[in-house]
């Protein structure tokens, strides 16, 4: 899968510094590959996560659920104007996960799992910005000893699970659940996963509803 960069721009030399960043993205089939464990009520949890932190756009909220599903910390926090670099994505979610939650490293296996909602511009579609995002939430969960768990971007047109193909139209950045029953009743939608040079990636995974 390529980005769809130009021919002359991928020729030409780029410095250290953005190579290194470059290399610090996933892409979706890496990330549908990696075994992410599938969350049993996604409309739940980004419901939940988004009335509790109101994100708007550029806003990031990283969660720890427990092995029932059940929230045991979050935080959120606006993501600096900078290009994206899954470094500075890493340093930043595990330093918010160290002020919320205690870290299992000495647990021989996880137990806890961390997932990530970020909220953007833009569409559905995989950007590199959400590859940062992605190489950023796995290494965070290394180093804090979680299991890394689902990655769902909120946009004007809505929830997505990525790798999942499970989202809903509501909540999205510019708008919540219009009431609870609308939150309830709504049915998830698969939605498509686009490569950033826009070519459809049915990267779907059966999931027991």
């Amino acid at each position: 899968m390529t980005f769809g960069f130009s021919p002359s721009a991928a020729s030409t030399p780029m410095p250290a510094d953005s190579t290194n960043r470059f290399g610090r993205i996933l892409e979706p089939a890496e990330w549908a590959a990696a075994g992410i464990p599938l969350l049993r009520n996604p409309r739940e949890v980004v419901s939940g996560l988004h009335a509790r932190h109101r994100p708007t756009p550029t806003t990031a909220v990283v969660a720890v659920l427990d092995h029932e599903e059940r929230l045991a910390a979050s935080a959120s926090f606006t993501r600096r104007a900078a290009p994206a670099d899954g470094w500075e994505f890493r340093n930043a979610l595990l330093a918010h996960l160290r002020r919320v939650i205690p870290h299992d490293l000495r647990r021989r296996a996880p137990v806890r799992t961390a997932v990530l909602l970020y909220c953007r511009d833009g569409d559905e579609r995989w950007t590199e910005e959400d590859g940062a995002w992605l190489w950023g939430l796995r290494d965070a969960c290394t180093l804090h000893g979680l299991r890394c768990g689902a990655y769902i971007t909120l946009t004007r047109g809505g929830w997505q699970v990525l790798g999942e193909g499970r989202g809903g139209r509501r909540p999205s950045s510019i708008a919540g659940p219009d009431s609870l029953a609308d939150a309830e009743n709504e049915l998830a939608e698969p939605l498509p996963l686009r490569s950033g040079a826009g070519a459809v990636e049915m990267l779907r995974r059966t999931a027991a509803r």
